[in-house]
């Protein structure tokens, strides 16, 4: 039995928050199959996103990059064809790179056009898919016009005797309310309802056995796939029995205070949107939050059957598991809905991460309290796959975690986590009052202390995060607190100043072609000076 990596498996969900897993001490929602990572591998206690919105959260994990260096700031934001993508750096070292369901890499349609490549040619699909091979490939509600094979999903629910055009929106992500009426699953006050499938043709059933498909087709080859979660996202509509599993009972009380209401500009801003206000009705949170528990336990449970795949194949034995979630979700938090904003609710993962490898004895089912973020995923692709990460330094922000798995605890690391904001998609601009494309933010966090800072507003946000780890009581603009802010402010100004915007020179290269020699040698004469007696300067 080898116990070397061999394969890859990346498990990212959408929207699911750190603290609704039992591995990371939810009182009531058992989740052992995500556990069983966290038993047999390392739980990383403090990972954060780069951006707490799906598309630029994603770009991040894909290159490797932060917000601000690939420049993908919203969910509608294409990928720059310029940036280096998961399989461009993984298929040069053997690996057959696919994804199973959820992905939200948009191609740059507007760069193919200006220089004639159709998007459905051999070289436009290839263009399109350099983050994974689209093996079963989620986008969105619709299929994707110009991304070939279209939404499998609706092929399948169609074969099963699901009518219509899109039968996941009108099947599998609609509800039947107490009086036979097919109801809208979108409209969160349907979410107390179950879905109108059952549980072995939703989301989460079919993207694990997609995945299952997947690794028997591949056999002996090595390979790296992504399976994306869907759920929880919402909409919050769970299959039953899990809709209503969690009663009110069952859930963390929400974290939110009156002061809050009046605090920063962009809290309260985020307090305007619908998708916050619904969670000041009544019962609202109570309905949201029982269907969310719901989705988390079903993706648990449909994960179990993937480990247990697994584990019958051997797969187990030579396969590197990653488990993360690209962002969290309020649910209610700080008068929230949604995500957007610096709190751990939006901003904090779990991180879990399997190392099969004999090296990884030495810390299974141990808790790292180093920061991770999620731009370290690629780098430790590359380094397990048997890459050299220090070839890609001039694109690469983020640092492998493998040290980190293998019990290197003299390595120097990093003292914070950046995480980057953009409000474009929001009605932030509207309500505040700025151009569209000026409501930004930026968090750094250290050991100790959070702090956002805005732009548009005069205080920063300022949490200690020993004493309010809730993140209730904003230092902002305390009197007592102004070396802390200018500490970090100057902190995150040197993040800024070392993003790494050479992205089509490798320093490899950079050290023979900068100098005089090079110079000299492409004749170019720059400074020479001769004297009377012949001498070169």
């Amino acid at each position: 039995m080898s116990r070397q990596v061999k394969n890859i498996l990346f498990v990212l969900v959408d929207q699911l928050r750190w603290d609704y897993l039992s591995c990371y001490g939810h009182p009531h929602l058992q989740t052992p199959n995500i556990d069983w990572l966290a038993k047999n591998g390392v739980r990383f206690e403090h990972a954060y996103v780069q951006s707490p919105v799906c598309g630029p959260s994603r770009a991040s994990i894909l290159t490797g990059r932060y917000m601000s260096s690939h420049g993908v700031m919203s969910n509608t934001d294409p990928m720059p064809l310029n940036e280096k993508l998961f399989g461009e750096y993984l298929r040069p070292l053997g690996l057959k790179t696919a994804v199973v369901g959820k992905t939200d890499h948009r191609p740059d349609l507007g760069a193919l056009a200006r220089y004639g490549i159709e998007p459905e040619s051999e070289i436009g699909q290839r263009i399109i898919y350099r983050d994974f091979d689209p093996y079963d490939r989620f986008i969105g509600l619709h299929a994707d016009p110009v991304a070939k094979p279209g939404l499998q999903y609706n092929d399948y629910l169609n074969e099963q005797g699901y009518d219509g055009d899109n039968p996941w929106q009108h099947w599998a992500q609609a509800v039947v309310d107490d009086d036979g009426n097919v109801r809208d699953g979108r409209i969160w006050s349907n979410s107390k309802y179950p879905s109108r499938i059952p549980d072995q043709h939703g989301e989460s059933a079919y993207v694990t056995n997609r995945a299952i498909d997947f690794m028997e087709e591949m056999g002996e080859e090595p390979w790296c796939l992504s399976l994306g979660y869907y759920k929880p996202h919402w909409p919050y509509v769970a299959n039953d029995p899990y809709h209503n599993m969690y009663p009110p009972e069952t859930h963390i009380p929400v974290q939110r205070a009156d002061v809050e209401l009046e605090g920063h500009l962009y809290l309260r801003t985020h307090h305007q949107i619908r998708l916050s206000k619904v969670f000041s009705r009544k019962n609202a949170r109570d309905e949201i939050v029982t269907a969310y528990m719901g989705l988390v336990k079903q993706m648990d449970d449909h994960f179990g059957r993937l480990l247990t795949h697994m584990r019958e194949t051997g797969l187990i034995d030579n396969t590197l598991i990653v488990f993360t979630s690209d962002h969290g979700d309020n649910l209610g938090d700080h008068w929230c809905g949604e995500k957007d904003l610096p709190h751990d609710c939006s901003t904090r993962v779990p991180l879990l991460i399997y190392d099969p490898s004999p090296e990884a004895d030495g810390t299974r089912g141990t808790t790292e309290t180093r920061f991770a973020e999620l731009i370290d995923i690629l780098p430790t692709f590359i380094e397990t796959a048997g890459g050299d990460v220090s070839e890609h330094r001039h694109l690469l922000e983020g640092r492998s975690l493998r040290p980190l798995l293998h019990g290197n605890q003299e390595m120097p690391w990093r003292d914070y986590v950046i995480s980057e904001m953009d409000f474009s998609l929001r009605e932030f601009g509207r309500l505040i009052g700025m151009p569209l494309d000026k409501p930004r933010g930026f968090m750094i966090r250290d050991e100790q202390w959070k702090y956002a800072t805005f732009e548009g507003e005069e205080h920063p946000m300022l949490f200690d995060m020993h004493n309010d780890p809730h993140e209730l009581n904003d230092l902002g603009d305390s009197p007592e607190h102004a070396a802390i802010r200018a500490d970090l402010s100057a902190k995150l100004f040197h993040w800024l100043r070392n993003l790494k915007h050479r992205s089509t020179v490798s320093y490899d290269e950079l050290g023979w072609r900068y100098g005089v020699e090079f110079e000299d040698n492409l004749g170019i004469l720059i400074g020479w000076w001769e004297d009377e007696e012949g001498k070169n300067f």
